[in-house]
């Protein structure tokens, strides 16, 4: 992505002109943008225009809240920033929900948005709005192609400012006239991005601090990974005996599977991974910080006396709490590139400390019985009989809600974004990051587990995944309610059910009604049959739905 731009790229001043809106495609093509998710809008037709005979996918999508999460998808799969692309006004707005994912997430995502002639500002123009005003605190630039010759420059400072420095999105705005505008077809070439690293000191700081300590834990998160870092990581931890714990959602960096790895920390933690932050000596967060949810809302690791080192390519460190012992300024994989060169003692402790972590670990996420019982289905009868079938390179979507618990419990995630969740709490991702994973990786067994509020919130993309050939299996847990909210109720103002009861339609004759494969189970006995059918519909080149109808405040843990 750093690399300089052949001459030929770049031009000369012999350079034909192009119109911006084509500019802008190239650029991102040289870029190393794959896919675009889009919904059309009149006002950047120019750019739709030049993706016509663009190398870059273009993929249309139902709601501009569904295009953004899938572009933020891409943005946590790879290294080059998810784009996506949608019109003024109204189709801003909708896009917000997925820009509020992007930075809460640190995902590099660059949200295009087609403005108002520029001739026509400040007089409420038809779906005029001021997109600094609207988007300033919630990304990390905003910019506006006020000039048509510097199309492909605002590209490039636009990808850079996606990936540079804590990731996060950027959002582009596109006068409907200025894109119309003939310019020189000079690119940009793509801004070097700083990868930090570890200083002599950080190294002998870690170093030192590893070796005094009894129990220490690593906690690997964020999307700055590659699955080459991410696999070195796991080595090295094997190869000590040293534990690692994953954020919230993140879970995979460290395989499922792995010695070293020991659960998930987050909302609803199970209790083998809750009182770990307090009975470590030392935690090493490795692409993320100490934030709300790990700390459960800033309460634990509080004392400043506990040892914490940070690795993050934030210099800011924003969202953390609790104590600063030392930070490490570098992306992930260059901090694994260093700290692989440590070899240490293996101390008796470490084997002990990782050792009892891990049979915790696997204790929890050990299978159910997937023999089906009596009566009403059962998502543990489901993920019993779904797990033992999944390759080891399979992957799961979910979004937000009690349903997410199973994956978090039994779902085997066997490497770097294996797992696609939103981890600011945002509903409705489930269906988009699912076909977003299916196109980059066709072919690859894609597993969405989804809540049926939820699902409702952007289902309809599953028309989008009919239509470009991609073949998710979703699982629509109903159980007929908002069940987190549900569950905060129940403790706050108990037996006082309000706002929180759903009633559902027949999501399977949905699925069958966009083109896929649908199957709906209210017996437990019929799960393992459903889960069959609904692999092979998805091995066969269709989406399949199971709409599974569950007993109500049946949890994962």
């Amino acid at each position: 992505m750093t690399e300089t731009l052949p001459a030929d790229l770049v031009g000369s001043v012999d350079t034909p002109t192009k119109t911006a809106g084509h500019v802008i495609v190239d650029t991102l093509e040289a870029h190393g943008v794959k896919r675009t998710y889009v919904v059309p809008g009149e006002s950047y037709l120019d750019v739709l225009d030049g993706l016509h005979n663009s190398e870059i996918d273009t993929v249309v999508c139902r709601h501009e809240g569904g295009a953004t999460y899938m572009a933020e998808a891409d943005g946590k799969m790879h290294q080059v920033p998810g784009v996506a692309m949608v019109t003024r006004g109204p189709g801003a707005a909708n896009a917000h929900v997925g820009l509020h994912t992007a930075w809460q997430d640190s995902t590099p995502l660059v949200l295009f948005v087609g403005l108002i002639p520029y001739e026509h500002r400040e007089k409420e123009a038809f779906q005029e709005f001021d997109p600094k005003a609207w988007f300033g605190t919630g990304a990390k630039r905003v910019m506006v192609l006020d000039h048509a010759e510097r199309a492909s420059e605002i590209v490039a400072e636009a990808m850079f400012a996606a990936v540079s420095g804590r990731p996060g999105p950027v959002v582009v705005g596109l006068p409907e006239d200025i894109i119309k505008k003939q310019v020189p077809a000079r690119l940009h070439p793509p801004i070097p991005v700083a990868y930090g690293g570890m200083t002599v000191a950080d190294w002998k700081s870690l170093n030192e601090a590893l070796k005094e300590s009894e129990k220490p834990l690593f906690i690997f998160g964020g999307n700055d990974w590659t699955d080459e870092g991410a696999a070195e990581f796991t080595k090295w931890l094997e190869s000590h005996h040293l534990p690692a714990a994953a954020e919230w959602r993140c879970e995979g960096t460290v395989p499922f599977d792995s010695p070293s790895y020991v659960g998930p920390i987050g909302y609803g933690r199970p209790k083998p991974t809750y009182d770990l932050l307090e009975e470590t000596d030392l935690l090493v967060f490795v692409g993320t910080v100490p934030g709300d949810v790990i700390t459960d809302g800033f309460n634990i690791r509080q004392n400043w006396d506990q040892k914490n080192f940070l690795v993050t390519i934030d210099p800011s460190l924003r969202g953390r709490s609790g104590p600063v012992s030392h930070q490490i300024v570098a992306k992930p994989d260059v901090f694994v590139r260093d700290l692989v060169r440590m070899d240490l003692d293996v101390k008796e402790s470490w084997k002990e400390w990782t050792g009892r972590m891990r049979g915790e670990q696997e204790k929890f996420a050990a299978l159910p019985d997937a023999a089906p019982g009596e009566g009403q289905a059962r998502m543990a009868t489901l993920m019993a009989n779904l797990v033992p079938k999944l390759p080891h390179d399979a992957m799961v979507t979910f979004g937000a809600g009690e349903h997410t618990n199973w994956a978090h419990r039994y779902f085997p995630t066997n490497g770097y974004a294996s797992m696609l969740s939103a981890r600011n709490g945002s509903m409705g991702y489930s269906i988009p990051s699912a076909v977003a994973a299916s196109l980059n990786y066709p072919g690859r067994t894609i597993v969405s587990i989804a809540g049926d509020g939820e699902f409702l919130m952007n289902g309809q993309e599953l028309a989008t995944a009919a239509q470009y050939g991609a073949t998710p299996l979703v699982v629509v847990m109903d159980n007929q309610e908002y069940g987190t909210i549900r569950t905060h109720q129940e403790r706050d103002y108990p037996e006082r059910v309000s706002g929180t009861q759903l009633l559902n339609p027949d999501f399977a004759k949905m699925a069958e009604a966009f083109g896929g494969f649908g199957v709906r189970v209210e017996r437990d006995a019929d799960v393992p049959a459903a889960v069959e059918a609904a692999l092979e519909a998805s091995r066969n080149g269709s989406f399949a739905l199971i709409h599974i109808i569950v007993e109500q405040r049946v949890k994962a843990y």
